[in-house]
């Protein structure tokens, strides 16, 4: 089992982002100097004139938190279920030669290179077959192996008529298949293990709203950063113990718009950051940062059940693991799905899958297939990148340490439009952004062409309604 306590990852997201931060002070700094010198030996208004319009241009076009070259190429290692099949793209036009079922995850890889205006337009590949279009998106000035999903374009794809179309970028050469037989999840038992309220919905509710039985375990409250309701009157406790208490209404009522129903659907109700130092130290309570709570109970007021760890209310991980045993005792998933270990850097999001693995030790009742998700990401805050309804590509693994088979799934625009609503009746996905993120975004609509979702003003109504969910499978 992998500890969480100081997992590498995470560490590694911090440099980077220290460094990014680091990086751009210098630049910022010597840009001023520059524009200070020119000011004082040649046109004292020019730097008054220059200032704002490179602010404007480093807030349109250098603003994303991206750490890798976009030269890069992706590394991914599928395992033995995925099958490699010879492609070849003539004109634009993508062919092979082999027999699809129509219900196969199907990974494209090839080069894409990115041209001169795809440094400052996000370079994308249009998937045109008659009525079916798809479009995928990758980081600016992209030029190295990129993994395209065509999920959902197999009848197309086998009859020779897909066709393939970079703009802002130019596809490079041999593609190759990647072919990931479908497995039954709709009709299976579906455990899907939130680490916060709105986990489950951003990464799976197309998969839990269509299998025949779902359970959503919530495992934190999500109670911290409650600046929001701080603005109410509250203090930061309050404001906090409010949050919670919200957060944990939503893990219960929202996946009933799913047909989920209430009696299973469960909140833990532990503490939000605070699953590191529970493991770290098993037997030890760790009390709430923010809301002056050292008993979970309050959050697990909605629960249908009472669990293990309702008798002390002690926020510790041997409580935790008692709760998921009993919880995966009585449930008895087929399926798991939870985040993923090495792709979502979030503390809670690797602890909560390492709680889960720990808990499934020694158990009588095993799952068959183990589905992760990721939606964090260490190197870049933008995938998936692209428009709301848009297809998700693979998102940057430069290093393909462990095998994993992708698994794709295809939400109709119907199924879009609910999971959107579900994310709107989510609170923490609510509040309005502050004012410069909305002025960055402002100017990457304008100078950027970046379009805005249509379902709502937080960046996951982008990154989360679209045509693919996407998982990572083992057979356990």
């Amino acid at each position: 089992m992998q500890s969480c306590a100081g997992v590498s990852g995470v560490s590694r997201k911090q440099q980077l982002l220290k460094r990014h931060r680091r990086n751009k002070r210098l630049g910022l700094l010597a840009g001023l100097v520059a524009l200070v010198a020119l000011g004082v030996f040649s046109w004292w208004w020019l730097p008054l004139l220059l200032l704002p319009l490179l602010w404007a241009a480093h807030e349109a076009w250098f603003a994303d938190h991206l750490f890798y070259a976009p030269g890069e190429d992706y590394a991914y290692d599928f395992g033995e279920q995925a099958q490699p099949i010879a492609a070849s793209l003539d004109a634009g036009q993508l062919k092979v030669d082999c027999t699809l079922q129509g219900d196969e995850t199907l990974i494209l890889e090839l080069q894409v290179k990115s041209s001169w205006l795809g440094r400052f337009l996000d370079p994308r590949v249009e998937l045109v077959a008659g009525e079916q279009a798809d479009r995928q998106t990758f980081e600016r000035g992209v030029d190295g192996l990129r993994f395209l999903n065509l999920t959902g374009l197999a009848a197309p794809l086998q009859a020779g008529t897909l066709r393939l179309r970079g703009r802002h970028c130019r596809l490079q050469g041999q593609p190759r298949l990647w072919v990931t037989p479908a497995v039954e999840l709709q009709r299976r038992r579906v455990m899907v293990i939130a680490p916060h309220a709105d986990d489950a919905e951003l990464a799976a509710y197309g998969l839990y709203s269509q299998a025949d039985e779902t359970w959503v375990v919530t495992l934190t409250a999500g109670e911290i950063e409650a600046e929001h309701y701080q603005q109410m009157g509250m203090d930061k406790a309050e404001a906090a113990r409010l949050k919670g208490r919200l957060r944990a209404w939503d893990s219960i009522a929202v996946p009933r718009w799913a047909g989920v129903p209430e009696s299973r659907c469960v909140q833990l109700g532990y503490f939000c950051l605070q699953l590191p130092a529970m493991q770290a130290a098993p037997d030890q309570p760790a009390a709430s940062r923010e809301a002056a709570m050292a008993d979970i109970r309050p959050f697990r007021q909605f629960n249908p059940f009472p669990l293990p760890a309702d008798q002390d209310g002690a926020p510790t991980w041997h409580n935790l693991l008692a709760d998921l045993r009993a919880l995966l005792e009585l449930a008895r998933p087929e399926v798991l799905v939870m985040p993923h270990p090495q792709l979502d850097p979030h503390p809670d999001h690797i602890c909560a899958q390492a709680a889960v693995l720990e808990a499934l030790q020694g158990l009588a009742w095993q799952p068959q297939t183990l589905l992760c998700y990721a939606n964090h990401l260490h190197d870049n805050d933008r995938w998936p990148m692209g428009d709301s309804g848009d297809g998700v590509a693979l998102p940057p693994q430069l290093n393909a340490a462990q095998a994993w088979a992708p698994c794709s799934l295809v939400l109709d625009l119907a199924t879009q439009r609910d999971k959107a609503m579900a994310l709107g009746m989510m609170h923490d996905l609510q509040p309005r952004a502050p004012f410069k993120r909305r002025l960055r975004r402002l100017l990457q609509r304008w100078l950027a062409a970046r379009r805005p979702s249509p379902y709502g003003e937080n960046e996951f109504f982008r990154k989360a309604v679209r045509r693919h969910e996407l998982f990572w499978r083992r057979e356990l």
